[in-house]
Formats: structure tokens, C-alpha cells, sequence
């Protein structure tokens, strides 16, 4: 029986076979990177959709002192992500090297580890949210309306942060064992869950939003739970077998791995950091153009990450099979698909970005509840930059992802911050208190973009992630 590509897998398909008329790709790799890349993609729509919709539906319910309270909460909830998701680039790296080398118990051992890791570290946070939201929330504001509605999302949110972090351990595990599929499935029906709560306890019960915040929290545990189910019986009823089974009462503690998986990791999480640090500066910065531009930059913000998705899918397929070839020794093969990943990403965010282009006031319009917002015209200008700006990010993801998987993690984050602290947030200062005006915020964008694009390109060009990778590739199985 043939089986027919979604239309998704059909539009990746079409943008790689038109690089591979052009001698840009190889089928092969083409259909390799697809196979794993469309699910991841296919969960950040699916997520970044649910994060819009938490700022859409507060914002059509309450207005834009909502969506700028959500919106002031929003970098500390990242916290979780930037956690979870530094310390599962060692858990991806570790997982698909050892799979590559066919140690599969040594993978398993990388997840329990991962996993209790970044309980430990993301608790305190989370008791952090619950306590002191109203005074974390003042840092970023002196509004008094918009301090209540985001400390009052912060403090329900907060038990949500160790399960947000635990899912993405789950999913990257998955995917370094060639699993794009399962948490795809998982933490896509998260978010439609998160979605269909939110428009019950936000619309139904109006409780605004305490019904985001709970929708949020809710649906994490959901997806925490059938991604530890599915790990420990290897399967999951609903979703089927799983490509690897991980014993609960296994060792957790084993401070090799951890070493491995902070050494790899710790880089990542300061690269995501970077950004969830930047939010802070930044959201400050445009507050001094006034709340409405404030909601208008929220709004490009949550369209941003749409547009982002692709990297989500290509970053991951390059650790994934980047640290494969690794694993099995082919040097020279990783190199190839670096590179050829790298091409595929850019080639898929034009595309985005030419889509969003076309309907940008419809896209703005549904974050707001009439045509007459004074954010909308500001925020179609910001969605037309930042569309631009967003296309190097396809080199910067993919390479970034090829980096984490050989443990080269340091340039991406250097690279980050470079063109976060360095460009991106002087841009906005500048613009709030120049001449220079809102086009200080569009410049921005590029200067978040460029310089990270740049920076890791050159660093996998180099090839000197080769000797780092030596140090983590297990040995082979005679």
C-alpha cells in the first residue's frame, strides 16, 4: 500500500526535490531529513498555535492590557524551555550517538539521568513562580492592570515549569532514536488540548486569564505522563510501540552521564537563555513606546514563533542524524548532512515567510477583538520585518542542531548572544529614545538573526567540531 504524504511531508518533499534538481541535496538525505523533521515542524505549529491562542483569546476576552500581562510573563514561564531544552540537546546528542552505535542500554541511561537532572533544577523555579509572581512581574512594568493580570497567569503557572522541561527530555530522547512521530503525536494533542481548555475555562467559565494559565499547566502534565508511560512499558495505548523502552527503577543518578549531559548541555541552556534573559531588556525597551505598541510587538512575537517552526524540525533532524553518522564513525557523511540540512532549512523558511507576508493584517487580526485596535496597523509593519528577518534563522537552527549533536555547543551560544545583547536590544533602546523610532524594533529582528547565522556557519564550516565530537562517541559493539 502506498502511503500518501500529508501536506506537510508534501511541501517539504517539493521545496527538497526542487533543491535536488538544482544539485543542491541529495534525494536521499532529502527523504531522510523529511521523515523527521515534518512531525517536529508539525509540533511547533501545533504548539506555537496554542501560545498564540493563550495571547488571542485573553486578548479578544480582556484587551491589551491582557495580552501585555501574558506577554510580561511569558519570558519567565521560558525559563522552563530554556532548561529543559539546553539540557536535551546532551540528552539527543548522548541518545543518537549511542544508538548509532548500537548501546542502547547506555541511551536509557542518558534519559533517566536527563530526567532527574532537570527536576532538580527547575523545582526552585517553580516555587519561585508560585511565591513572588506580582514582585517578578513589576521588574518588566509599572502598569498597574497589566502587574495583576500577568502575576496572576506567573503564579498558576508555575507547577506547570518541571513537567514543560520533562517533555522536552521525552522528545528529544525520542527523536535521537529516529522518533520524530510519537512526540509528535504526543505534544501535538497537548496542545490541541491546551487550546480546547483554554477556550472552555477563558470563554465558558470566564476566568480569563486563570483559565490560560490553568489550560497551560494541565496539558503539560498530560503530555509528561504518556511520554513516561510510553518510555517505561514501550508503548503507549493510543499511540502504539515506542523505539525504546526506559526501566523506571533503573539508575538515575550516575554522574558520568550527568557530567556528559551538563558539558554538552550547559551551552544550550545559555543559548536559550539568551533569548529569555533579552526578553526582559526588550520588553522594557518597547514599553517606552506605550502599551500599544507594547501588545502590537506581543502579537509579532507569537507570529514570530509560527514562522520559527521550521527550525524546530531541522535543528532536531540535524542532531539527530548528524549524531548517527558520528556514532558509527562517518565523519565526512555528518559534514554532508550539515550542510545540506542547513540548505533544505533556508529554502522551507522562505517559504514561511512568503506565506505570512501575504496575509499579515489577517494574521494580526485575529489577536485582537476588532478592526479598529490602534495595534493592528503597527503590528502588520512588525510581522513584515520580522518575516524578512526570520529567513537566516534557517542557517543559524540547522547548524546550531549539527553543532549540538557533535557537542560543539559553545559557538551557537556565543553567536546568540552576540546578536542578542550585542545588536537586537541596543536597536530597541535606541529606537525608544531616538529619532530612529520604531524602526529601531525592525532592525532588531535582523540583528537577532543575522549574526547568530553568520557566526555558526562559519564555526561548522571549520570542521573543528570533529576532534570535539571524539570525546563523546561511545565505543562500538566488536
Amino acid at each position: 500500500m502506498v502511503r500518501v504524504p500529508n501536506p506537510l511531508q508534501a511541501l517539504l518533499l517539493t521545496i527538497g526535490r526542487l533543491l535536488v534538481r538544482l544539485g543542491l541535496i541529495s534525494e536521499d538525505r532529502v527523504r531522510q531529513t523529511v521523515d523527521l523533521a515534518w512531525p517536529r515542524i508539525l509540533t511547533g505549529i501545533a504548539r506555537m498555535s496554542k501560545n498564540a491562542a493563550d495571547v488571542a483569546m485573553v486578548g479578544v476576552a480582556l484587551g491589551p492590557a491582557a495580552i501585555a500581562g501574558v506577554g510580561f510573563a511569558g519570558p519567565y514561564w521560558g525559563v522552563a524551555f530554556s532548561i529543559g531544552g539546553g539540557l536535551a540537546a546532551g540528552t539527543i546528542a548522548l541518545v543518537s550517538q549511542r544508538f548509532g552505535a548500537e548501546r542502547i542500554e547506555q541511551a536509557g541511561q542518558a534519559i533517566r539521568s536527563s530526567a532527574v537532572l532537570v527536576v532538580a533544577i527547575t523545582l526552585p523555579l517553580a516555587a519561585a513562580f508560585w511565591t513572588v509572581p506580582t514582585a517578578l512581574i513589576s521588574l518588566l512594568t509599572d502598569d498597574p492592570q497589566a502587574i495583576e493580570y500577568g502575576a496572576t497567569y506567573l503564579h498558576l503557572v508555575g507547577p506547570g515549569v518541571p513537567f514543560a522541561a520533562l517533555n522536552l527530555i521525552g522528545s528529544r530522547a525520542l527523536i535521537g532514536v529516529d522518533d520524530a512521530w510519537t512526540p509528535m503525536v504526543l505534544r501535538g494533542t497537548g496542545a490541541v488540548v491546551n487550546v480546547g481548555l483554554n477556550a472552555v475555562l477563558i470563554f465558558g467559565l470566564g476566568l480569563g486569564v486563570v483559565g490560560a494559565a490553568l489550560g497551560t499547566v494541565l496539558s503539560n502534565v498530560f503530555v509528561t505522563v504518556g511520554i513516561a508511560i510510553g518510555l517505561a512499558n514501550g508503548r503507549l495505548p493510543g499511540v502504539g510501540a515506542f523505539p525504546i523502552t526506559v526501566s523506571p527503577t533503573g539508575r538515575y543518578v550516575h554522574r558520568e552521564t550527568i557530567r556528559d549531559v551538563v558539558e554538552i548541555g550547559t551551552p544550550v541552556v545559555g543559548r536559550n537563555s539568551v533569548w529569555m534573559v533579552a526578553r526582559f531588556p526588550a520588553l522594557a525597551f518597547v514599553g517606552m513606546f506605550g502599551s500599544t505598541v507594547v501588545a502590537a510587538y506581543i502579537i509579532t512575537r507569537r507570529i514570530w514563533g509560527l514562522m520559527n517552526t521550521p527550525g524546530w524540525g531541522f535543528g532536531l533532524a540535524a542532531s539527530s542524524l548528524v549524531g548517527q553518522e558520528l556514532g558509527r564513525g562517518e565523519e565526512e557523511t555528518a559534514a554532508a548532512f550539515g550542510r545540506e540540512i542547513t540548505i533544505f532549512s533556508v529554502a522551507t523558511y522562505m517559504a514561511a515567510a512568503g506565506i505570512v507576508v501575504a496575509f499579515a493584517p489577517q494574521i494580526v487580526g485575529l489577536f485582537v477583538g476588532g478592526s479598529g485596535d490602534l495595534s493592528i496597523p503597527i503590528a502588520v509593519g512588525m510581522v513584515y520585518a520580522s518575516a524578512l528577518a526570520i529567513i537566516p534563522q534557517g542557517v543559524a537552527g540547522a547548524t546550531a542542531g549539527a553543532l549540538d549533536a557533535t557537542g560543539d555547543t559553545r559557538w551557537p551560544f556565543y553567536s546568540r548572544a552576540l546578536g542578542m545583547f550585542g545588536v537586537s536590544i541596543p536597536l530597541i533602546y535606541l529606537g525608544g529614545t531616538t529619532s530612529l523610532g520604531i524602526v529601531g524594533i525592525y532592525l532588531s529582528f535582523f540583528g537577532e538573526t543575522l549574526v547568530p547565522a553568520l557566526v555558526n556557519y562559519h564555526r561548522f564550516a571549520s570542521g573543528k567540531w570533529k576532534a570535539i565530537s571524539r570525546g563523546y562517541r561511545p565505543e562500538r559493539p566488536e
